[in-house]
């Protein structure tokens, strides 16, 4: 009678063919260096300024559906109040998933990627005084690649609420909108026995006065711009 194949020794004899135990761990721990060196390497880079404008990718091995014009970016960073900065400003971590993407991405391609981007909201970012990160590698020409994107979605109502700060004539709008809406929520018969067009005007622009007077001191003292100044400055206070 034929006995049971053991494939977990047939496994070992394999191995053992191409050398011993000794000489297999020592290849083993030698090429495990050498991954660590290289993840060490790519931590490093995107961590240090670099201002690097293009890496040398192969276009053939490239996702077509991963390739960005720096006006798209632009325009995404402006409607959801995003920034576009070095990735060594980042002050978040940068999951080790990302790492193996720059990897495999970097032995791909035979090259060293460099010149690391992110698209992030400004609290990821440690920022010089003047939810949602993607990490990009430039290409050339204004393109850019996007190589890993990690962390929660942006709250689905994040486009709405940076809508005022897109430019000062959406921000007056929605300032003269809820200027309204507080001159409705004024008891009538408050300032006259009997309530007029006129005097529902004249609260109306002094309510308006207010809002604005508070907005404008706001803007002033935290420094805050419009999304179109700040989406790929360095400064908190730009």
């Amino acid at each position: 009678m034929l006995g049971k194949t053991n494939i977990e020794n047939i496994l070992r004899k394999a191995r053992n063919k191409n050398g011993d135990e000794a000489e297999i761990l020592t290849q083993v721990e030698e090429i495990l260096r050498q991954d660590q060196l290289i993840e060490e390497k790519i931590s490093e880079t995107l961590g240090s300024k670099n201002n690097s404008q293009r890496n040398n990718f192969d276009f053939d091995l490239l996702e077509t559906s991963n390739i960005f014009h720096i006006d798209q970016i632009k325009q995404i960073c402006i409607d959801y109040r995003l920034r576009f900065l070095d990735s060594s400003y980042f002050k978040g971590e940068i999951p080790q998933e990302a790492i193996s993407k720059i990897k495999h991405l970097e032995a791909a391609h035979n090259t060293t990627v460099q010149g690391f981007k992110i698209m992030a909201p400004s609290r990821l970012f440690r920022l010089e005084d003047k939810d949602d990160p993607l990490l990009f590698a430039p290409i050339g020409n204004d393109y850019f690649y996007l190589i890993h994107k990690w962390g929660n979605d942006l709250h689905p109502l994040r486009r709405l609420f940076a809508w005022p700060f897109k430019n000062i004539v959406n921000l007056g709008l929605v300032v003269l909108a809820i200027s309204y809406l507080v001159t409705l929520m004024v008891p009538e018969g408050l300032f006259s026995k009997k309530s007029t067009t006129a005097e529902f005007w004249i609260i109306y622009f002094f309510m308006f006065k207010c809002l604005a007077s508070i907005v404008i001191f706001y803007g002033f003292a935290l420094g805050k711009n419009f999304n179109p100044a700040i989406w790929k400055s360095k400064y908190f206070n730009a």
